[in-house]
């Protein structure tokens, strides 16, 4: 198995913020942007921090997929999700991106808990953007690429 640096390497994406919680990777030719995250929990300052900087990269360039690997989470941060579902989806849908691929931690309970979630919030967001969007759960960034 590749390594995440080879994988990066093979599909000429490019390291462009290397933080403390999580490294940003994009292919401007691909329209890809990958966030990577590097640690079991995220203080939600630092997490809105963090993608309101993959915003401003958006905003830069011409992308329409996002993968979001979050395998390294061991921590499950509801009110994080709610403003990423809500407010941040929202705006990267206004600028072009409308795939968004997840590759989840192994663990079933953390599955579990984001579906959970999910329904909680689309429950009381029905004007929410979903539809709008093409997510899919992959099990590699190798496969999130692809699909």
């Amino acid at each position: 198995m590749n390594t995440t640096a080879e994988i990066m390497e093979l599909n000429n994406f490019e390291l462009l913020l290397d933080l403390r919680y999580a490294k940003v990777y994009a292919n401007s030719e691909k329209g890809i942007i990958i966030c990577k995250l590097l640690t079991d929990y995220i203080p939600i300052e630092d997490f809105k921090d963090t993608f309101n900087q993959i915003s401003g990269i958006v905003e830069k360039g011409k992308f329409d997929k996002f993968i979001f690997d979050k395998r390294a989470l061991r921590a499950f941060h509801q009110p994080s999700m709610e403003w990423y579902f809500l407010n941040w989806k929202n705006k990267m849908l206004e600028l072009g991106i409308d795939k968004h691929r997840k590759i989840l931690p192994e663990e079933k309970w953390f599955e579990k808990m984001v579906m959970i979630a999910k329904e909680q919030i689309l429950k009381n967001n029905p004007d929410n953007i979903i539809h709008l969007l093409d997510i899919k759960y992959c099990d590699s960034i190798e496969q999130a690429i692809l699909v």
